[in-house]
């Protein structure tokens, strides 16, 4: 018996060092691996946290200028001409934006165009400087993705390398935009595919929005600041109201995405040379705001997101600042939808705090992060997000409304390069882009028609 037991401990023994030297030699070999990943996201990071301070820097100026110099709206239909045909001439390589980040990283097939990080910023200042309806996102994620093709062609990365690179060029941007690093690093990760997260490129992301936000607050970029004075404790009623929410926040979100597509191809079915898409699209933006007397509408609308966190506002807030930016993005402006989605959802927010049982500030902040969740299918880096912005006692509150909005926007997106990586509720193919959904959907309810009259 003792010498079974003495065998048995032999035995236990030398898997027990086999193990450790195993567990030796691999943290040995991950060694240069994690080095080489951490030397080359810091440099991205640097390099994307600098793009991103000087393109705020040169945002706000843009903004002040056009706040003091209102006479300047009226030349928003030349600006967009000017932008169009630049983008004609120069920049149809690069009109994909955030989904050729996308697309690259799925089915990687060439380098990403060193020109689309200095179009994208003159075309974004541009829009902002005479009064577009915008965001910020767009310019930030494409210059960080733009940069980590730069150093990807540099360094002689491989394909996979690659795709690791520009998914943290993605994390960086977003990060380094907003403020919030660790949204940033899931965002870059999350974005890419509906219900499927890359950890491969876990470090990388991680890495390159920590060192971007940092570079970014180096150079005394100072981001805004929201304050909710009072988060009640989680209850039944609390939940109910941010689940309620949730639904509307998706609802709003799928609308926004929606409507943008199907603007932005009815405007190209019609007008057929593309500098002048964005001069419709900017007398229409004109127009409505000389005639609705709303300037808040224009630009990023940052002192309106504040005051929702502050006041009740005009229910139709999130309205108007739909319609305005639907137009301005739909009709070949540049700049992103993600701030302007926080615009939309807060004030939406701010609304249904006549009608809900949480305080409005709270329902401010969940339509904040959830309609953005909502459109762009990233319900984790907005639950993150708010977290990051808003402190963490809105971090159940916040969750359920993001993931109730992610799962009511249904299978579409403002990022139609998305592939579906878990279908939400119904059966799609996996792997197959949104911008592909709708074709399917008309194919099965054919399928189905011709189904019934041959039944018949």
């Amino acid at each position: 018996m003792s010498l079974r037991r003495s065998a048995a401990q032999v035995c236990t023994l030398q898997t027990f060092d086999s193990m450790k030297r195993l567990a030796t030699i691999e943290q040995i070999a991950l060694l240069p691996h994690f080095l080489r990943w951490l030397a080359l996201s810091a440099l991205l990071g640097g390099l994307s946290g600098t793009a991103s301070a000087f393109f705020l820097v040169a945002l706000d100026w843009a903004t002040n200028t056009r706040v003091s110099h209102s006479w300047l709206v009226w030349l928003l239909p030349a600006a967009g001409f000017a932008t169009g045909w630049v983008y004609y001439r120069v920049g149809q390589s690069v009109e994909g934006g955030n989904n050729l980040l996308i697309d690259e990283i799925h089915d990687p097939r060439k380098v990403v165009p060193r020109r689309m990080g200095p179009l994208v910023l003159g075309a974004t200042i541009i829009t902002h400087l005479f009064g577009g309806s915008a965001g910020r996102e767009g310019t930030a994620v494409q210059m960080g993705g733009a940069l980590a093709d730069r150093i990807t062609h540099a360094f002689k990365l491989d394909r996979e390398d690659r795709r690791t690179l520009l998914m943290a060029g993605m994390a960086a941007g977003f990060s380094s935009v907003f403020g919030t690093p660790l949204a940033g690093a899931i965002f870059g990760l999350e974005v890419l595919a509906i219900g499927r997260l890359r950890y491969d490129a876990l470090l990388a992301c991680f890495m390159s929005a920590v060192v971007a936000d940092q570079i970014t607050r180096l150079w005394g970029v100072h981001h805004t600041v929201y304050t909710i004075p009072f988060i009640p404790q989680i209850s039944a009623m609390g939940l109910l109201s941010a689940t309620l929410a949730g639904i509307a926040f998706g609802v709003v979100g799928m609308l926004f995405a929606d409507t943008t597509h199907f603007l932005s191809r009815f405007i190209k079915k019609k007008v057929m040379y593309p500098p002048l898409r964005p001069v419709v699209g900017g007398l229409v933006v004109v127009v409505f705001a000389e005639v609705l007397k709303t300037p808040q509408f224009l630009g990023l609308g940052i002192p309106t997101i504040v005051s929702s966190f502050q006041q009740p506002l005009p229910v139709y807030d999130f309205l108007g600042k739909f319609g305005f930016t639907v137009v301005t993005l739909a009709s070949g402006f540049k700049g992103g939808e993600v701030t302007p989605l926080f615009y939309i959802g807060a004030t939406l927010g701010n609304a249904l705090g006549y009608v809900l049982s949480l305080p409005f500030p709270v329902l401010a902040g969940l339509g904040f992060v959830a309609v953005f969740a909502g459109a762009a299918n990233t319900p984790i880096a907005s639950t993150i997000m708010a977290i990051e912005l808003f402190g963490g006692p809105i971090g159940v509150y916040a969750g359920t409304a993001c993931i109730v909005a992610y799962l009511f926007s249904g299978h579409t997106g403002i990022y139609r390069a998305q592939r579906l990586g878990q279908p939400k509720h119904f059966a799609f193919p996996v792997g197959i882009r949104l911008a592909d959904i709708p074709a399917r959907r008309r194919a099965r309810r054919e399928r189905v028609k011709s189904d019934s009259v041959s039944n018949e």
